[in-house]
Formats: structure tokens, sequence, C-alpha cells
């Protein structure tokens, strides 16, 4: 009988040790409720719900709180990948307003550096207009002086537009050609030659009024 007594007392005080140990492990739903009271901190750390869960309820009974185990820092305090992302996106459209991706924004958040926003190509100035140039007319070519001097005719000219000067009658034929027609022999000679204003009677006209008048160009002579 005393026997059974010892045996008895033995099995209950094994399952009393037992107690604090079962009661002090947290259930599921407790390990859960811890993690998503600091989700943001545990997300930006890279620690999920699952992994949480899993070390909480492994953690020793005499421990009072389970905290997550946090990854290494990065040398000299960089910034993880999520953490720049994170920021970036809490400040999306400013940023996409500036032209700053997301993707460049996480490079030169883990440097430390401030991201800048792309500078815009400055604008072309329009091509001036093409100018037009007028080229200059040329000038009148001069008539070819004379090989002979010129000797004034013994009489006054009196015929139609016959002339007693060489100017007088070039103010009629502009650019038509200047003869010297011989009022006798009804013959006009061109200027660089021998009669050329040196016959006795003549008078200097345009070759189309000495054609005109029933007059000849000299067979001897060259139309210049």
């Amino acid at each position: 009988m005393r026997s059974i007594v010892v045996v008895s007392s033995a099995i209950v005080g094994v399952f009393l040790l037992s107690l604090p140990a079962v009661a002090q492990q947290k259930t599921v739903r407790a390990c859960q409720a811890e993690w998503r009271a600091n989700k943001d901190a545990n997300q930006a750390k890279g620690i999920t719900e699952k992994a949480y869960v899993t070390q909480c309820r492994a953690a020793a009974p005499t421990t009072t709180t389970m905290a997550p185990a946090a990854p290494p820092p990065a040398a000299g305090g960089q910034k993880t990948v999520r953490a720049c992302q994170a920021e970036w996106r809490a400040n999306k459209d400013a940023n996409q307003a500036r032209g700053i991706t997301e993707k460049a924004y996480v490079a030169q958040c883990r440097t430390g550096g401030t991201v800048a926003a792309p500078a815009q190509a400055p604008a072309q100035a329009p091509a001036p207009a093409p100018t037009r140039t007028t080229a200059p007319a040329p000038a009148p070519s001069a008539p070819p002086p004379a090989t002979t001097a010129a000797r004034p005719a013994t009489t006054t000219p009196t015929g139609a537009n016959q002339y007693a000067t060489e100017g007088q009658a070039r103010m009629r034929c502009l650019t038509g050609t200047v003869v010297w027609a011989n009022t006798n022999s009804k013959i006009y000679h061109f200027t660089g030659y021998k009669d050329y204003g040196n016959t006795k009677t003549g008078a200097y006209m345009c070759e189309t009024d000495a054609t005109g008048q029933g007059m000849r160009a000299s067979k001897n002579e060259k139309h210049p």
C-alpha cells in the first residue's frame, strides 16, 4: 500500500513539473499576433510571418519575450533594397513626376546618395531661314575703241534719226549697234574700221534705222 502511494506521488510530481513549460509555450495565434503588431518593421527586416511563428514557438520555456532574429546590419549602415523600395513607393507620384524610376532610386539610395531628376535636353533653336541674294546685273560692256580717230562730218546730218555725234546716236540705240552711215554711198561702217566717222558726208545712226532707210553694211567689215 505504501509503495502504491509513493509511485502515485512521483507521477503527480512529474506532471506538476511539466506544467510550467506547457503553460509558458506560446500558441500559434499568440505568435502571429506579435508578428502582426510589428508587421512593418518585420517586413523591412525581411522576417516572414511563418518564420517568426516557428521561432516564437520553439523558444525556451524560460524566455518571456520572443524577439525575431534581425538580419546582420549592412556595412556602413547601408539600406536594404526593400527599405529603399518602400521610400520610393511612399513618394511614388512625386518621383514619377520628376522622372525618377524605382530602379534608379534604389541604386542611389543604397549608396547613401541623393537621387537627382534627369536633366532635360536643351531646346534646339530653329534654323535660320535661308536668305535670298540677288546677283547684281552685269554692267553694259563698253564699245571697243576705234582704231582710227573719227573725223567730224563736213555737213550737218539732216536725215531722220541721223546724229552728228556717236553719243547722241547711242542714246537712241541703247543696246543696239551704232554705225556710221555714208549718206552719199548709202553704205554704213562699223566701229573699229577706217571709214567709221571718216567719210566726207555721213552721220551716226542705229543700224536698224540705217537698214530701214535702204542702207547696207560694208562688205569688207565684220559685224561686231
